[in-house]
């Protein structure tokens, strides 16, 4: 068994879905992912055991292209964090009644086959054609099934959409030249690939076009909280708990081990321009009035600390980035979910119209409580794990980069616990608050295990890239 099949069963699913009536969709796209979230477990056991579970055909002569999926340390993680998230945030989406939900479904299943091919795709011009087809369900998904008026929704996502093909255009680009000089698109030929220091700057930044728009890395932040707001859940969700990931990734599989002697200044501008990003999205967490466009600004303050991490360079940097990379999934899935319950029973994000919960829902606010602590780094959780590596990584570079990245840690705390102490306690507001379904208490129960249990013990995820 290899890799491939987890990307045959997702375009399978996807058809199957889209073939089903809307009534079914639901069940089958879960079912789908259910099958390749074991699949990928089991090809977990069979990497640890040493067994070759990566696949390579090729596909083009002229010019050099291979069907190239390779599976390590790296690309597992995040093929495991694709796979075990989606049937999470698709059981999160039962019940919701979308128009087309067939159409819906197979939307999503194509998205975790992209995402999926951008994680194990070591051809670089394979992984490029992947990284775009991520783009487009997802599209689809805020266009057709988004919140707001027709003419809101579309100038958004075009925004969304146009931002993010333009840059990857520059990555393109870069892909290209390095095609120049080795002949081959792949990976280890072109990690190898010698690049004087004004070569390696170009490469450099033309990747980061692509990337800082992807994570968003302040300036290339705009398009973001829009995104978020306007996209159902199940997009935000696949947004936030994936999609991004797929940017920090790259800069840890392909820009920084091609373009890794580019000048010091640019590398010093870049992670400035990072924390610049953690300390403005924090501000305007602070002042966000909407729950979802504040989750929005804490998901983009969280990852700019995790672009940070991995453009300092060094191991501890990409450990603490990886580790960040699967809390920050779950911890996002987690919340927006929560900020979806809280939706449908008050029909509001708006956090001044909320309240009252603790009193009426004990066990969803300690939920939330659990699912916030992990997003504020408390102790004990995963997410203190990754943001504890991330800041020591940044220390060993400059010590001034972890002492103004470390104020998200101290903001984040202080507008997590003012927007759970607005929206979870108080007076009720005369709003009646439903305890959590077997559903909500099932998906949520999964991810604070999971959020609890690698904060303990977090050596049953590192031992997969820590050899």
């Amino acid at each position: 068994m290899n890799c491939i099949i987890i990307l045959l069963i997702y375009v399978l699913g996807a058809v199957a879905t889209l073939a089903s009536n809307s009534k079914n969709a639901a069940k089958i796209a879960l079912v789908t992912s259910l099958i390749n979230a074991v699949i990928a477990l089991v090809l977990t056991g069979e990497y640890l055991n040493g067994n070759d579970i990566s696949f390579t055909q090729q596909w083009i002569s002229n010019p050099n292209i291979s069907l190239s999926f390779v599976v390590d340390g790296l690309s597992l993680t995040m093929l495991l964090l694709t796979t075990l998230l989606l049937p999470i945030i698709i059981l999160a989406s039962f019940n919701t009644l979308y128009s087309k939900a067939n159409q819906l479904y197979s939307l999503v299943l194509f998205m975790a086959f992209a995402m999926a091919g951008t994680f194990l795709a070591q051809d670089g011009l394979v992984y490029y054609i992947f990284w775009e087809l991520a783009l487009l369900p997802i599209f689809f998904i805020g266009l057709l099934w988004g919140s707001d008026e027709w003419k809101v929704r579309k100038r958004v996502m075009v925004t969304f959409f146009m931002y993010t093909f333009a840059g990857s255009l520059f990555m393109l680009a870069a892909f290209a030249y390095l095609y120049t000089l080795t002949g081959s698109f792949a990976w280890s030929d072109l990690s190898k690939a010698v690049l004087s220091t004004k070569e390696a700057n170009y490469i450099f930044l033309a990747f980061f076009l692509a990337y800082g728009i992807k994570i968003p890395v302040f300036p290339f932040h705009t398009w973001q909280a829009n995104t978020y707001e306007k996209s159902p859940t199940i997009g935000t969700m696949l947004l936030s708990g994936i999609m991004l990931k797929m940017g920090v990734y790259s800069i840890l599989r392909w820009q920084m081990p091609i373009a890794g002697n580019v000048s010091e200044n640019i590398l010093k501008t870049v992670i400035i321009f990072c924390i610049i990003g953690i300390i403005y999205a924090s501000l305007i967490a602070l002042r966000s009035n909407n729950l979802k466009r504040l989750l929005a600004y804490s998901s983009m303050a969280h990852v700019g600390l995790v672009a940070a991490g991995a453009y300092v360079g060094n191991s501890t940097g990409y450990q603490g980035a990886i580790i960040q990379m699967v809390g920050h999934g779950f911890v996002m899935v987690g919340l927006f979910y929560l900020a979806d319950i809280i939706s449908k029973r008050y029909d509001t994000y708006e956090i001044k119209e909320m309240g009252g919960i603790r009193s009426q829902a004990p066990k969803f606010t300690t939920f939330f409580l659990i699912i916030l602590f992990a997003s504020i780094g408390l102790p004990g959780t995963f997410g203190f794990i990754g943001e504890f590596t991330l800041l020591f990584a940044l220390s060993e570079k400059e010590l001034l980069y972890a002492v103004f990245a470390g104020t998200s840690i101290i903001l984040g705390a202080y507008y997590m616990l003012k927007m759970f102490q607005n929206a979870v306690l108080g007076s009720t507001q005369n709003k009646v608050f439903a305890e959590v379904t077997t559903k909500e208490y099932f998906v949520l129960a999964v991810i604070c295990v999971v959020l609890i249990g690698l904060g303990i013990y977090p050596k049953l995820l590192t031992d997969l890239f820590i050899q």
